[in-house]
């Protein structure tokens, strides 16, 4: 499963977060980002493009080598300095009230222990800081919810980890982020995977 997850799947990421269907989402979900920004789950980069002006820094924490390989062309033509700066959301290799906003984008569903990378994030972010996410997850619609359980399993082994069925805005809220802005709703494709939540939440 090695080569896979370090040769397969970071390729198929890139293609499949790098519809043209996303843009928008990642449009809206960078509006508000300013100051310096921690990003979750880094990829491709393929965010890059849509940081807007108020943004001063971006620290990227990605696991995989080869998606940052494949940022190497947005990197490149960046408007604000980006550096890898961490290889584990669990683990972030930064001191307290570090950044100004955080970002993730399609990155939860992947974390093991998501609880503990929220937790992460609520320390490194000033107090008042803001997450920005857009994510897929549990459906509200208790037939699809059934579906994803039963397709969960196999999902994580071909998808590297990701999840279906996971609850954002309830993980987001219980981790102690105050949800500000949260918009569900259904995107093109399978019902399975078609729920985004998107929104921001505030370190309190």
């Amino acid at each position: 499963m090695g080569m896979y997850r370090d040769h397969v799947v970071p390729r198929i990421v890139n293609v499949a977060c790098g519809m043209k269907a996303n843009e928008p989402l990642r449009e809206r979900v960078c509006a508000g980002l300013s100051g310096r920004v921690v990003e979750l789950g880094f990829g491709s980069g393929l965010n890059v493009p849509f940081y807007p002006a108020t943004v001063t820094s971006v620290s990227a924490v990605e696991p995989a080598d080869l998606g940052w390989k494949l940022a190497a062309g947005r990197l490149a033509a960046a408007r604000v300095p980006v550096e890898r700066a961490g290889l584990d959301g669990q683990q972030l290799p930064f001191a307290d009230d570090s950044f100004d906003t955080a970002l993730s984008t399609w990155t939860m569903c992947t974390i093991p222990d998501i609880d503990t990378a929220l937790a992460e994030l609520r320390r490194v972010l000033v107090p008042g800081g803001t997450l920005h996410f857009v994510e897929h997850g549990l459906a509200p619609d208790p037939a699809v919810q059934r579906w994803q359980h039963r397709l969960d399993p196999l999902q994580q082994r071909i998808a590297g980890g990701c999840h279906l069925n996971r609850d954002i805005a309830a993980l987001i809220g219980s981790s102690g982020f105050g949800i500000r802005e949260l918009e569900i709703f259904k995107s093109e494709g399978p019902a399975f995977i078609a729920t985004q939540s998107l929104g921001v939440a505030t370190n309190p």
